[in-house]
């Protein structure tokens, strides 16, 4: 496996452009991360919701305009990845799957073909405002580095999800991000790090981030983009490998090494990827009295 460097952009929320703007964002955006040498790229979940962000106040208008433009945003995403040669994760977008929607995250590669992942697990928004459903289980990607998973958001603080990408051969697992306070931040922050620890992995994270008041669904924005790995011999002591500015609109860039991995996971001062426990049994109580 060679080295990657990936891109994972802090996407500050601006008033709605459209499907054009849109486009043309990300083609300025891309450019500027291949430019730097990225070869993965990872924007925010539901950042190119700011096609519909101000266009009606309803937020469930927002979701219908949404789906709606999903299939078209994802081809601009398409081709912005064949024309620059990258392989793009433009972020998730809602789409209508039967009679139900799922948040979806595009898998771009530079040949322009598109998989998906979809979110597993739902927050409180997603469930009780827009009615939005798990998805298809998570998956494992090919790419020229090796498998990579993608666990959107909220996924990411479940430790199964993660661990069956792992096990099935990722050894980046990638996180799409909105998170509207500190709280929700940390939360997803704290879980990529506790996933590249007990992995033995490396986790990138990309967040939307600012205020944007016009706009129903991403009216507040907060975290920074980071990417952690194991917290062992040869890493940062707190696993932190990169991170970015809070709030502040910027690419996050690192050099991911799959060989560093797999040198920690055989000769590290401990083997959390090897020595992970089977199911435990049932939790016996134990009566004191």
């Amino acid at each position: 496996m060679i080295p990657l460097r990936v891109g994972m952009l802090q996407w500050q929320v601006r008033p709605s452009a459209g499907l054009e703007g849109f486009r043309a964002r990300l083609e300025q955006e891309v450019t500027e991360a291949a430019d730097h040498g990225a070869k993965l790229l990872l924007m925010p979940e539901y950042a190119p919701l700011e096609m519909t962000a101000g266009a009606t106040p309803d937020i469930h208008a927002e979701l219908r305009m949404a789906i709606d433009l999903a299939p078209a945003a994802v081809e601009a995403a398409r081709e912005v990845a064949w024309r620059h040669r990258v392989w793009l994760v433009p972020g998730t977008l809602p789409f209508r799957e039967g009679g139900r929607i799922v948040n979806r995250a595009p898998v771009i590669a530079p040949t322009g073909h598109v998989a998906y992942q979809d979110k597993h697990v739902m927050t409180r928004f997603e469930a009780e405002e827009w009615g939005v459903q798990a998805g298809a289980p998570p998956a494992v990607f090919e790419t020229p580095w090796g498998r990579i998973g993608v666990a959107i958001c909220f996924d990411a603080e479940f430790p199964a999800l993660a661990r069956a990408q792992v096990e099935a051969g990722a050894w980046l697992v990638l996180v799409p991000s909105c998170t509207d306070t500190l709280h929700g931040f940390n939360r997803v922050r704290l879980a990529a790090a506790a996933r590249a620890m007990e992995n033995q992995c490396f986790v990138c994270v990309a967040p939307t981030v600012g205020d944007a008041p016009w706009c129903g669904t991403l009216d507040r924005n907060r975290g920074y983009a980071a990417a952690f790995g194991p917290v062992d011999r040869g890493f940062p002591e707190d696993g932190e490998l990169a991170g970015g500015a809070l709030d502040a609109a910027q690419w996050v860039f690192a050099d991911l090494d799959p060989a560093r991995l797999e040198a920690v996971r055989h000769d590290g001062a401990v083997r959390n990827h090897l020595s992970w426990p089977p199911a435990p049994p049932p939790c016996p109580v134990i009566p004191l009295g």
